[in-house]
């Protein structure tokens, strides 16, 4: 939710929010963050978790950091975000306090509260800020909305029983519904 104020805020606010308290930043609006829920804990836990495995499988060089992670999309004072998953391949934006520039993949895991977030906002300023893939989850809707950025765009969706492909990794796809247990309810 954005803040009522229609102040331009920096990293610097961000940094002085009080102790427990979250929020993102983007040109400069901040937007409070409420505490996820326990399925979305699960996702991103199963998530991170898959996708960090495939990495050490091949002996890559990117890196994946779950929330709460600092990402400084455009690498200014006016945009920090802190998706639910991130992974950089390029390992040059890891600074001590998060990622300078846009990772590659970005994972949301939609909750009732950031809907409007994740598929407006997010999308839009992820895609002009450089991240070449990022994946919406949505557990009340069961389906994963697939957005590849670049030189040729593309967007697929997928339900939690497909195999999704991903984009940045040719050799790996993810069944949301192998991951979750099934009796687990998008609303717990």
């Amino acid at each position: 939710m954005a803040s009522p104020n229609k102040q331009s805020y920096t990293t610097e606010d961000i940094y002085s929010l009080p102790d427990g308290q979250r929020a993102e930043l983007i040109d400069g609006t901040m937007y409070m963050m409420a505490p996820p829920n326990r399925i979305h804990q699960k996702l991103v836990s199963e998530l991170t978790q898959v996708i960090g495995n495939h990495i050490k499988s091949k002996k890559g060089s990117c890196e994946i950091y779950p929330a709460p992670f600092a990402v400084f999309l455009n690498a200014d004072e006016k945009n920090y975000v802190e998706p639910d998953i991130s992974v950089i391949c390029d390992t040059g934006k890891l600074t001590e306090k998060g990622c300078s520039g846009a990772p590659n993949w970005i994972i949301e895991i939609v909750s009732p509260g950031s809907q409007r977030m994740d598929y407006l906002t997010k999308l839009f300023k992820y895609r002009t800020a450089g991240v070449r893939e990022y994946w919406i989850v949505d557990p009340s809707r069961e389906t994963v909305q697939a957005y590849l950025f670049g030189d040729s765009e593309d967007f697929h969706q997928f339900s939690f029983t497909d195999s999704a492909p991903v984009g940045i990794f040719n050799d790996l796809q993810i069944c949301i519904a192998n991951l979750i247990n099934t009796e687990v309810k998008p609303n717990d």
